[in-house]
């Protein structure tokens, strides 16, 4: 009863702020946080024609999830080729990465904000027989109208983190009621597992963590030569996915380094490509050399600092430089999936502030498949070493490869669970247009 009422209220507030949040749309929009030419589909509008048969709908918020689904993507294609499969994705970066990575026939729309509207209009279009939820995403409206329309839904990879876990213990009814959309959840440690099946999940498993299944980034292979032939034979590092705080920081280690390592070039990947003119102007201002691929730049041999503000080349930096630092851990910001780098053999750092990976990063630290340090002074020392000590960079980078591929089949695991949904799919003959 507790849970009905809530619902209820969040529906009829859903009703009455439907205006606000199209301003707030419009507004996010303005700043590049939203795609104009798509912002209808952020309502629930729908710009492309639903095709004919079987409908799959595999839902990953922002970049980590989204990335991750793509190896299961793949495989649905492969083993059920009569299923039509729809993603959907909330932001902007990971529409533009999806565009680029998803299989051919593999249809890209952005998922509605959880008002009643915008959710009834998209179901009503898309008509979904499966939905496949990465993660973590809980918006009532969406699971409890998938959930009336007899949508069958399966929670993948499902994280619970310790916040998260304790704000929903204050509404467990709710909780259990949004989780019993669910026909099974697929729990990537089981220390996600006690916690889903504590706020009342039911059908809860572990499987392995889907982001152990994602094959290694993708480069263009003129864009890494050219960069090569730019670079030559100078040493670089490579921080990526920093975040606000961070960079200032990235550059003292710079400066501090500089001095002992000729030629040095440190490079960082902002995770928010957009802040890269400000990261540009802020550095400049401390007295470094900085270039900026958004705007075209190429580093030369006076270049202190590459900023590169592009949206899908971690593969490219991942190929150039031997040593790279996590971004989101030297801030609390929880973090970045630290598995992209292993997987192409780059030595690994991280801050103290990995919450969003942690069992991931604890395991690649106990296994000496990343380094961990605590403050800017241990940075410093440690790429001082990496940079210097050829044999230790090189461990490190084989250690960090082997742990990535020692769960590499993790994937056959997560079909294996999903196959009587999937088989089921299939059976239903579903064949709206």
């Amino acid at each position: 009863m507790v849970a009905a009422t809530a619902l209820s209220l969040y529906r009829l507030l859903g009703y009455a702020a439907g205006p606000i949040v199209r301003g707030h749309l419009r507004r996010r929009a303005a700043g590049g946080r939203e795609d104009p030419d798509r912002i209808g589909e952020r309502l629930g509008r729908a710009q492309i024609e639903r095709p004919v048969g079987t409908l799959v709908w595999v839902h990953g918020a922002s970049v980590g999830e989204s990335l991750s689904a793509l190896p299961l993507i793949e495989r649905i294609r492969r083993d059920w080729p009569s299923l039509q499969v729809l993603v959907t994705t909330g932001t902007v970066t990971s529409a533009r990465l999806m565009k680029d990575r998803l299989p051919d026939g593999v249809l890209h729309q952005y998922i509605p904000v959880d008002l009643p509207g915008a959710v009834g209009r998209f179901f009503d279009h898309w008509k979904p027989t499966l939905g496949l939820v990465i993660e973590s995403e809980l918006w009532p409206n969406l699971l409890s109208q998938a959930k009336a329309r007899d949508i069958s839904l399966v929670l993948v990879n499902g994280r619970m983190s310790a916040t998260s876990f304790a704000g929903w213990r204050r509404f467990r009814p709710l909780a259990a009621r949004l989780l019993s959309s669910f026909d099974l959840v697929l729990a990537q440690s089981e220390e996600d597992q006690v916690r889903f099946e504590d706020l009342g999940a039911r059908n809860v498993c572990c499987r392995g963590n889907l982001k152990f299944a994602a094959a290694p980034l993708s480069v263009e292979t003129d864009q890494l030569h050219g960069l090569q032939g730019a670079l030559g034979e100078r040493p670089c590092w490579l921080a990526t996915s920093t975040h606000p705080g961070e960079e200032e920081i990235i550059a003292r280690v710079h400066a501090e380094l500089a001095p002992k390592h000729r030629g040095l070039l440190t490079i960082i990947a902002p995770r928010h490509p957009n802040r890269g003119r400000d990261i540009t102007a802020r550095l400049r201002t401390t007295g470094h050399s900085v270039a900026r691929r958004g705007a075209g730049e190429l580093p030369t041999d006076a270049t202190d600092i590459y900023v590169a503000d592009t949206i899908g080349e971690l593969g490219l930096w991942y190929r150039l430089c031997e040593i790279v630092l996590v971004g989101g851990s030297l801030v609390p910001k929880g973090g970045q999936n630290a598995l992209e780098p292993a997987r192409l053999g780059c030595a690994i750092i991280c801050g103290a502030h990995m919450s969003n990976f942690r069992r991931i990063a604890d395991s690649m630290a106990n296994a000496g498949a990343m380094r961990r340090v605590t403050d800017e002074a241990a940075l410093t020392a440690t790429v001082a070493e990496l940079l210097g000590n050829a044999a230790a960079r090189e461990a490190l980078a084989a250690s960090a490869a082997a742990f990535a591929a020692a769960e590499a089949g993790v994937l056959d695991e997560i079909v294996a669970a999903l196959i009587p949904h999937l088989d089921r799919a299939v059976q239903s003959g579903n064949v709206s247009g």
